[in-house]
């Protein structure tokens, strides 16, 4: 009798069942696949670790194997778990009591006494259940949404090393060749020197020019071996095993219109999850609103009568009365979140057109700088460099002309190797800003690609 009076009050378990016509995501967000379980194991980089990389090869390793983005995906499964727990019931309560013994007379021991045993359960009205579900919902798109803008993080810092080791790799070469050509001149001094052509002082000097460029040229290689080694750090290695960066360092373009990068703002991540978190707030005030119902808990259970060996049914209800908390703090602390959010909003929204325009004029400056110097700059110090070398080889300059033509060709090339750093760098910050790819944006000219 007592099992089957217990069970009949466990049954109906609480006023708001599990439906499915809860409120869905009305958002979309990218799906994030769950990271591997990698405890106890050394996790492999896939594709980079030896041969050439490609800037695609290496956002490609980056996106997978990076701890940053792998620790932040996880941010994500603990928004799945929130919606899971919000989805869940108030658990029933059950009370045991007993009364009338340890008294004195007919109330000494347990003769008289009365055992109850009941179960209660709150009833959540005004779905506060789905309304919880929905908040949840809605901090799961936004954990999307937080994934996909540290993607795109991820990918602008694996774009300016990648370009970092590429320009790096040609400082190398360029410190090659300008000691090549400073041992070649070293040679031809010195023989001008032991053919009483030149003085002593002149070796001497060339002797030092000589020397200088060697250590340029060792600072030059432990500037790649560090950018080497910052670039595989992206993708969660800790020493640079491949062999060489592969990419277009020199494939310049120019820069679109203001107006038409703007208008693809939206597709930013951080723009894009606005609607989802004003949403969120909204539910978050629906929700604060909703508590504001008192929740009723109702009991029934059975009562042992041990005086006369009698079993009866108890039922009751308890209905808190509002009378001083009706969430009043609750619902302004949310109504105050969402003016707040409304206002960050608003300042994120011209910040990130200010930093799209700052952008978007050191690309457009990067550019005409690169073209400038690889149009007319280099090839000019180039022709006079080589004029200045087959004058001192013919006797009408002396040492000194040849030095300084050398310089201004190398320096030439060296700000020729920035702009294009520069250049590569604010395309990479432009990207970032408009959440796609540049070569995505409509009427841009013609790229051009200078060899030098």
């Amino acid at each position: 009798m007592f099992l089957v009076a217990l069970s009949v009050i466990l049954i109906p378990g609480c006023a708001e069942p599990h439906r499915s016509a809860v409120p869905s995501d009305t958002t979309a967000a990218p799906a994030v696949s769950r990271p591997a379980d990698t405890s106890g194991t050394v996790r492999q980089t896939i594709g980079c670790q030896e041969g050439q990389v490609t800037l695609r090869d290496a956002i490609a390793c980056a996106i997978v194997n990076s701890p940053r983005l792998r620790a932040f995906s996880w941010e994500i499964h603990a928004a799945e778990a929130n919606r899971m727990q919000a989805a869940l019931p108030p658990n029933p309560e059950l009370e045991v009591g007993i009364e009338e013994f340890g008294g004195t007379g007919a109330r000494r021991g347990f003769d008289a006494s009365e055992t109850t045993i009941q179960v209660g359960q709150f009833i959540e009205l005004a779905q506060k259940r789905s309304k919880r579900i929905h908040l949840a919902s809605l901090e799961k798109q936004l954990a999307h949404w937080d994934y996909q803008a540290k993607r795109l993080d991820v990918i602008y810092q694996v774009a300016t090393a990648f370009v970092d080791v590429l320009a790096a790799q040609e400082r190398l070469d360029l410190a090659k060749e300008s000691l090549r050509l400073t041992e070649q001149t070293y040679t031809a001094v010195a023989q001008r020197v032991d053919a009483g052509k030149d003085s002593p002082l002149e070796e001497t000097k060339a002797k030092v020019s000589l020397s200088t460029t060697r250590m340029q040229s060792q600072a030059a290689l432990q500037d790649l071996e560090s950018a080497r080694t910052r670039l595989a750090a992206t993708w969660g290695a800790t020493d640079a095993e491949f062999d060489d960066a592969v990419g277009q360092l020199h494939r310049v373009s120019p820069v679109p219109d203001l107006n038409d990068l703007e208008a693809l703002i939206p597709q930013n991540p951080d723009v894009a999850r606005r609607t989802a978190e004003e949403q969120r707030y909204r539910a978050a005030l629906d929700l604060e609103k909703a508590k504001a119902t008192s929740d009723p808990a109702i009991r029934g259970g059975l009562k042992q009568l041990n005086e006369g060996n009698d079993t009866a049914l108890i039922i009751g209800i308890a209905i808190p009365i509002p009378m001083f908390d009706r969430n009043q703090a609750g619902i302004r602390r949310a109504i105050y979140a969402m003016e707040r959010a409304a206002e960050q909003q608003r300042a994120a929204e011209i910040e990130i057109h200010t930093d799209l325009a700052h952008a978007a004029g050191n690309l457009a400056t990067a550019f005409a700088e690169a073209t400038v110097l690889a149009d007319d700059i280099v090839p000019a110090a180039q022709n006079a460099f080589d004029a200045a070398t087959h004058g001192y080889q013919a006797g009408k300059f002396d040492y000194l002309d040849v030095l300084d033509a050398q310089r201004t060709l190398f320096d030439a090339k060296d700000r020729y190797l920035s702009s294009l750093v520069q250049y590569h760098k604010a395309r990479a910050h432009v990207e970032r800003l408009i959440g796609g790819n540049l070569d995505s944006v409509k009427n841009i000219p013609e790229t051009k690609e200078n060899e030098n």
